[in-house]
């Protein structure tokens, strides 16, 4: 079994404002304690970044597809998600998607220790291979330093781009803010429909 996944996060949720103004005052200080005078970043972009931190970022939700069945996307409190996610993610033999071992993944493990869920297994981030899980990113790259975007690779393989109707991840929480949750979850479902094409390429199985 084949789970293609794809998910969108959000910055920290309000409660930890206080928390986070706390760490941003910290690392201005140090900041400045090694002779670093720049302006830096302030804290609008210092709170929007923390939707890349597992640590404080909260999932919005998590897209997937098994095999070729159509792909769905799991929304609701992040707790309940996850917990649907292992339960979907038990029978898997291999993870799909793009950037996935250093971003979704490692995510997704993060925010169920936070949340108290019990992942259903314990993946190998080994790197240099391709199982159980299978990012798209590294192996188009052969392991190399250099990245490709979803939509760069999508294209190159004559493939439609998941970003062509005006969503990406760096409107995610704009989109969130907005009340289009809607759309971002749609967003979701297409970047896990183009993982999936994109993989059936580069393994010769389209």
């Amino acid at each position: 079994m084949k789970l293609f996944l794809d998910i969108e996060t959000l910055p920290a949720s309000g409660d930890q404002i206080a928390l986070l103004k706390d760490l941003y005052q910290q690392a201005k200080t140090k900041s400045a304690a090694y002779g670093n005078t720049g302006k830096g970043v302030d804290f609008d972009t210092f709170f929007r970044n923390t939707s890349f931190q597992g640590e404080f970022g909260r999932i919005f939700c998590i897209g997937y597809a098994v095999d070729n069945l159509p792909s769905e996307c799991l929304v609701g409190s992040e707790q309940e998600m996850l917990t649907k996610f292992w339960e979907i993610a038990q029978d898997a033999t291999i993870f799909v998607g793009h950037n996935v071992m250093d971003f979704d993944l490692r995510f997704i493990y993060k925010r169920s220790i936070i949340n108290n869920v019990k992942p259903s297994r314990n993946l190998s981030f080994a790197r240099y291979r391709s199982e159980p899980i299978f990012d798209t990113m590294k192996e188009w790259e052969k392991w190399g330093a250099q990245g490709v975007s979803l939509h760069r690779l999508s294209l190159a393989l004559g493939l439609v781009s998941p970003k062509e109707k005006g969503v990406d991840g760096s409107k995610v929480y704009d989109y969130f803010l907005a009340g289009k949750g809607d759309e971002i979850a749609e967003y979701c479902k297409r970047d896990v429909d183009a993982t999936r094409e994109v993989y059936k390429k580069m393994t010769f199985s389209a």
